[in-house]
């Protein structure tokens, strides 16, 4: 009597949604959101998607949670006992970074400002102006125009990176629209006509961070704190 072979069955009591999320992650950051699917993230972990499916209802459901698995690392990684200036510094520098080692971070966040992550970085930012000693009556105005500005500028600055990725030489790149810049009216176009020079160098994280430094010094100057300087150093 011939012996029928066992199928060999795929392993998934090591599966976990941390797991499944941190190859999702893998495969976004090498080839961007149209490339993962249930099918290659079970290529990918050597399982079957209805494994997967255990763990994830579907693909929105994965992607937000790998936004939130981004943005949580970032949060957590705030020191503690910062001052509350450089703590939103901090927050705002760390976010920026995530989203350009992530661009497509910065897409969900736009795409779907209900994620859990959108509270994480509200906390983090609303916390630190409450320590600022900004009114409550004006917390929300403030972190929302925090948020605005790191979201809106890092996505931006992403979207960028990817659209002129196969761009070797962002200076030449910058030079060119420079150039083009200094053709225009100059009777029309003054200030471009002043500041065209200044587009090939500029650094992206710094002009970034100077937007945030105008951000909390408008805030500081219309909402002064109840501790004096040293507490919004």
């Amino acid at each position: 009597m011939a012996i029928k072979k066992q199928r060999a069955v795929r392993r998934t009591d090591a599966l976990s949604k941390e797991r499944i999320v941190e190859a999702a992650i893998e495969i976004l950051d090498s080839d961007g959101e149209g490339a993962l699917t249930f099918r290659t993230l079970a290529a990918h972990l050597a399982t079957g998607s209805g494994a997967i499916y255990w763990h994830v209802a579907n693909k929105d459901d994965l992607l937000a949670a790998a936004t939130n698995d981004v943005i949580a690392r970032v949060t957590a990684d705030l020191a503690g006992g910062a001052r509350p200036r450089e703590a939103i510094r901090a927050l705002a520098l760390g976010l920026f970074d995530a989203i350009d080692a992530h661009p497509w971070v910065g897409t969900q966040l736009s795409r779907a400002p209900w994620l859990a992550a959108i509270p994480q970085i509200f906390e983090g930012f609303g916390s630190r102006l409450q320590e600022l000693g900004v009114p409550e009556d004006a917390q929300f105005d403030a972190t929302s125009t925090l948020v605005i500005h790191v979201l809106g500028v890092a996505g931006q600055n992403a979207a960028n990176a990817r659209l002129h990725a196969h761009r070797s030489d962002r200076t030449a790149f910058l030079g060119e629209i420079a150039r083009q810049w200094a053709q225009l009216d100059p009777a029309r176009y003054p200030f471009v006509h002043r500041v065209a020079a200044q587009l090939p160098e500029h650094d992206d994280r710094e002009q970034f961070l100077a937007g945030i430094d105008l951000i909390l010094g408008g805030i500081e100057a219309a909402h002064p704190g109840p501790s004096g300087p040293s507490a919004r150093a």
